[in-house]
């Protein structure tokens, strides 16, 4: 198969992945066909309204027989069930791939299926707090890093081919075994929401009656913790569907935790400065300038007077200039940043775009 021939792309769930992906392939593929099956018949109609796709197929279509790549965008258990129906109707050459944060799963139904040489399994690293059709954007996979994980018999030539595709789209493409994916995950990911989430309950049980805990917590550790307002749905299925790193990683981590308490309570001073350096020196080597697991924050702090219409005159230059603030408020504890207003946008262009406005302007700014 030729990479330059027109194709014919499958989704099975046109929410924010699926559909984020078929307006990416739309924006970069425009004679590309796209169908498309969703449990919701609006999103559908909305889809075919606005062009993004070609036709609207039934939950099981013979039109699937036609498709060069058929992209599995539901949850998992709904995935497993159409790798059942696709495996015995899906074209000679039809590569099926899905989006799933967790990969082990769906391998080993693909093994039990015998349809290794069909399946190529992908996790975009990319997302939103918003869901839905409505929400996708063909910009949200840009600069992202996409897991490729195929399975041991996927043709090598397919497999590049994916790639390329894949790559076409804006995404960065990364190839690693399922294992390899779900140990990865579950240390940058998985653990983490955890760990977000214990330390917002530890605050919780230790709130005093007149809720000066929350109070305090609206700076650095409502940043620290943002995760922790994830989906507690979506994080149930994903914790007890990559269960062992979980527990690994989890594991790992209080074993750090006892050793900082060993070493406060031994008054240990260079072992507890070790633990921040070497802690500091990691995270300052990640890199800014993709997505990772864990959905990036586009925010300036702002210094700005106290007086009236200090903030209006902000928010009125960035209306101006045509840049749309996410959402925006006053730090009140500023222990661990600076700034006292706090700007968040929707993607990293309009963050480029209002520090260089504000800048311009006279503001002292502060970005993370």
């Amino acid at each position: 198969m030729q990479e330059t021939t027109m194709k014919t792309i499958g989704f099975i769930g046109l929410g924010l992945i699926g559909g984020s992906i078929a307006k990416a392939i739309r924006k970069y593929h425009e004679d590309y066909r796209i169908l498309a099956y969703d449990q919701d018949r609006e999103t559908l109609a909305t889809a075919v309204s606005s062009n993004m796709i070609d036709a609207v197929c039934e939950e099981q279509d013979e039109r699937f027989k036609k498709c060069d790549y058929i992209f599995l965008c539901a949850p998992v258990e709904f995935n497993v069930k159409y790798l059942e129906y696709f495996k015995e109707n899906i074209g000679p050459d039809t590569i099926i791939t899905d989006v799933g944060s967790v990969k082990g799963i769906i391998h080993k139904e693909v093994e039990r299926l015998g349809m290794e040489s069909r399946f190529i399994g992908g996790h975009p690293m990319a997302g939103s707090e918003k869901t839905g059709f409505e929400a996708s954007s063909d910009r949200l996979i840009e600069n992202a890093y996409y897991f490729i994980t195929p399975s041991p018999d996927a043709p090598a030539d397919r497999v590049e081919e994916f790639m390329t595709f894949i790559g076409d789209l804006g995404a960065i493409p990364i190839r690693y075994s399922p294992d390899e994916h779900d140990k990865i995950t579950s240390y940058i990911s998985h653990v983490p929401h955890v760990i977000a989430a214990s330390l917002v309950n530890l605050v919780r049980h230790a709130d005093s009656p007149d809720g000066i805990f929350k109070s305090l917590a609206a700076g650095g550790f409502k940043d620290i913790t943002r995760i922790a307002s994830s989906n507690p749905v979506v994080w149930e299925h994903i914790l007890l569907s990559n269960p062992k790193n979980i527990v690994n990683g989890l594991k790992e981590y209080i074993e750090l935790l006892n050793k900082m308490i060993y070493d406060i309570e031994r008054n240990d001073a260079k072992d507890i400065n070790a633990f921040f350096e070497s802690s500091r020196e990691y995270r300052d080597s990640i890199p800014n300038n993709t997505s990772g697991v864990i959905r990036m924050q586009y925010e300036l702090f702002v210094d700005i007077p106290d007086e009236p219409g200090a903030l209006a005159k902000v928010t009125v230059l960035l209306a101006d200039a045509g840049i749309n603030l996410k959402n925006f408020g006053i730090s009140h504890n500023r222990e661990d940043e600076e700034g006292v207003l706090r700007l968040s946008f929707y993607d990293t262009d309009a963050c480029r775009k209002a520090f260089d406005l504000l800048a311009d302007a006279g503001y002292r700014l502060y970005n993370r």
